[in-house]
């Protein structure tokens, strides 16, 4: 048990490590979302000022509606993205390392998982912080709770990227997937506008969709304005996280490097 503690601990902290030293990928991780938030959230907001479209929003503004849903897409972005590292470690043969050595392939992808989460969680923090003092109608105090469940989303899609990295041997490859469902995900998940004013086909995907229950929490804790009961929210994220961790978990174990 000890010894699993040690590889879980040892593989958060190398993710945590990787991510820190790699600084052009911190700063486009938070490039994406600022320019949303300036570009996207300001000009929209100053829009539905003018339209009076408040009330599609749940009475609030365009801006207080964006900010929560741009904080789960910062998390699922960074999250969604850390099968890379899997597919850096087959390159240079760490990956090959971990996988002949005598310690639990349980504890090194949860380890793994858990710090490509940590990391995504922690960039969601610092958006919204960024972005507090121009929607100051966010109830910044409910925050920690938001964090937690963007944890919880964050597992899930780490884990998409690591079941999608493990199977695949090149980066273009990688790419190009990640490209190709990223933006459905994103526009499918509430992040811009309201479920509620999406077409009836649209609903069907928004709802089997991780990072929709995600926002939905976000924006229920911060903004006040909810579509989906809040405990149903939480219920399937943690089901889906715990699915999909057993499925990355499983095929990490199944992995061989020819």
């Amino acid at each position: 048990m000890g010894k699993n503690l040690d590889v879980l601990y040892a593989m958060w902290y190398r993710q945590i490590l990787r991510f820190w030293r790699a600084k052009s990928r911190v700063v486009s991780i938070f490039t994406q979302p600022i320019f949303w938030m300036i570009f996207f959230g300001l000009g929209w907001s100053a829009a539905f000022r003018v339209g009076g479209a408040s009330g599609l929003f749940g009475g609030i503004d365009y801006l207080t509606f964006l900010i929560p849903g741009v904080l789960m897409m910062t998390i699922f972005m960074s999250s969604f993205m850390s099968g890379m590292s899997v597919l850096f470690d087959k390159e240079f043969g760490y990956l090959k390392e971990i996988l002949v050595a005598p310690v639990s392939r349980k504890a090194s992808i949860l380890g793994r998982t858990l710090g490509d989460s940590t990391i995504a969680v922690l960039q969601g923090l610092i958006i919204t912080l960024i972005a507090y003092p121009i929607a100051p109608g966010i109830n910044i105090l409910n925050l920690p709770f938001v964090l937690l469940i963007g944890l919880l989303m964050s597992v899930s899609f780490a884990s998409i990227g690591i079941i999608i990295a493990t199977n695949l041997r090149s980066f273009e490859g990688f790419q190009l997937i990640i490209n190709m469902i990223s933006m459905p995900i994103l526009f499918l998940s509430g992040v811009f506008y309201p479920i509620s004013t999406m077409p009836e086909w649209m609903k069907v995907a928004a709802y089997i969709n991780p990072l929709t229950y995600g926002v939905d929490v976000a924006r229920s804790l911060l903004a006040g304005v909810g579509y989906f009961d809040l405990i149903v929210d939480i219920v399937l994220l943690i089901g889906l996280s715990t699915v999909l961790i057993l499925i990355a978990t499983f095929m990490f174990e199944k992995a061989t490097i020819d």
